[in-house]
């Protein structure tokens, strides 16, 4: 792979050459074309390693595309591409599996928590940077519920609102997801449960002026109660939370403003 720079502007395929950009940058990357063919790699002994690398790899995008659901839609104000990071975490985790082979290691979430607790989906301004105060988070696992406790607010200290735009409003989201196991009869990565994978409840705040004093409050999330009989030790719950930003749209209602905000995973448990 090579970045192009200088005053050379193309997108696309140039020979055996691509030509694209990234999202959260204006560089232009180039990558060349070629190498074995897909049936080549799917049957030669040689690449027997890269093929089991491929299996667990599809595991990984597997596990992070349904940790991104559990996000509850507040990834929206991510200002970099959150896939490839979970994609590594899930990378991360899945080694740390001794007991399987490769090519079959599990993906559990559930023996490490802590790897997920504080992932940012921004990396201009992170959410402890954008809203300075602390919050205080509780999860109530045999009840499916998260309570979330958000202090008072005085938006001229505690608030960095760098657009300066006239409303803000905190959302919070209680999802869950469960570990990605790998199923021989099946020669596929499956969640181990799939009725609490990647679902979500959230709470979305009302839109407030950002001048102004926001009183303390405390706001409790639930998924369904007829799923709790469904919890398992392979069930994570992650709570995330999202200050977003906004202006008066053409009906002269608050509406959000892309890319203003800010968002995190608060804790997993």
């Amino acid at each position: 792979m090579a970045v192009l720079k200088g005053g050379f502007e193309i997108e696309g395929n140039v020979g055996g050459l691509s030509f694209y950009k990234r999202r959260g940058s204006d560089k232009i990357i180039v990558r060349s074309k070629g190498g074995a063919s897909k049936q080549t790699i799917k049957n030669s002994p040689k690449f027997e390693k890269l093929r089991l690398q491929q299996n667990e790899w599809k595991g990984c995008t597997r596990f992070a595309s349904c940790v991104k659901n559990a996000f509850g839609g507040l990834q929206r104000v991510a200002d970099y591409n959150l896939t490839s990071s979970l994609n590594a975490l899930a990378k991360a985790v899945q080694k740390a599996d001794a007991e399987n082979e490769v090519g079959t290691r599990n993906i559990r979430l559930s023996s490490c928590r802590q790897a997920l607790s504080g992932f940012n989906f921004n990396r201009n301004y992170s959410f402890n940077s954008v809203l300075k105060v602390s919050t205080g988070v509780e999860i109530e696992r045999e009840h499916l519920r998260a309570v979330v406790h958000i202090p008072r607010i005085n938006t001229s200290f505690d608030l960095l609102n760098i657009r300066r735009l006239p409303f803000f409003r905190i959302s919070i989201s209680l999802g869950s997801v469960s570990d990605m196991v790998y199923r021989e009869d099946l020669k596929q990565y499956v969640p181990a449960n799939e009725k609490l994978n990647g679902i979500f409840r959230t709470f979305t705040g009302e839109w407030i002026p950002a001048v102004n004093i926001r009183e303390g409050q405390m706001v409790e999330v639930g998924l369904n109660e007829s799923l709790r009989d469904d919890l398992t030790e392979e069930v994570t719950l992650i709570v995330s939370a999202a200050v977003e930003f906004g202006e008066v749209g053409f009906d002269g209602k608050p509406q959000e403003v892309k890319y203003a905000g800010s968002g995190k995973v608060l804790i997993c448990g």
